[in-house]
């Protein structure tokens, strides 16, 4: 006998558009402001939002989940581009998606050989300048990527996040009068949260 339908709708397709809503998510705990705004952009209601998080949450702890690779080609589609990234000395595939509340952006996955996700942020496009950044004024939320402040404030050291989506980095920047300064940068998805200075 056929199963008996459950008199629910089938459940939506998670979407690009879904998935900018989970970057949100993470972000608002640093930046509400920020998020707000943006998610008004989208036109998509706090609990919209909320919703979608939990949509991603179901589809990464399911047990039946795809590997993350996969998941991401489900939501996000074929790449934008592919390029190999040398990780010490091994050569990685790096995926790269647009996604339009950050057109200056891409969603980088990055896989190693074996085909696993060693890493999943965003990254300045191809082509796209990156920002000045030669003092601590420069460094406001979302402003730059991880990658970004290690190269503009080197020697950057990286710090251990809060959660798997977060990183931090440690460095010295000079501020508008030109006192150095030691800095702890935060980064959700790959992308400046908030910094301390000590």
């Amino acid at each position: 006998m056929g199963r008996m339908p459950s008199g629910k709708p089938p459940a939506s397709p998670f979407t690009a558009a879904d998935f900018q809503l989970v970057l949100l998510r993470r972000m608002a705990d640093h930046n509400p402001d920020l998020v707000e705004d943006a998610r008004r952009e989208l036109g998509v209601s706090l609990a919209g939002m909320r919703e979608a998080n939990k949509r991603w949450q179901a589809m990464v702890r399911s047990p039946r989940a795809r590997a993350a690779a996969s998941r991401y080609r489900s939501v996000l589609g074929a790449p934008e581009s592919v390029v190999t990234r040398k990780v010490g000395d091994l050569e990685c595939e790096a995926w790269l998606w647009p996604l339009p509340l950050w057109p200056d952006l891409r969603f980088e996955v990055l896989l190693a050989p074996n085909g696993a996700v060693w890493n999943e942020w965003l990254v300045r496009a191809p082509g796209a300048a990156a920002p000045p950044l030669r003092t601590l004024a420069d460094l406001t939320p979302w402003s730059c990527t991880v990658d970004e402040a290690a190269r503009a404030f080197a020697p950057a050291r990286p710090l251990e996040g809060t959660a798997p989506t977060r990183w931090g980095l440690a460095f010295v920047a000079p501020d508008e009068a030109g006192v150095r300064r030691e800095v702890v940068a935060e980064f959700t998805w790959g992308l400046l949260q908030r910094v301390g200075v000590r």
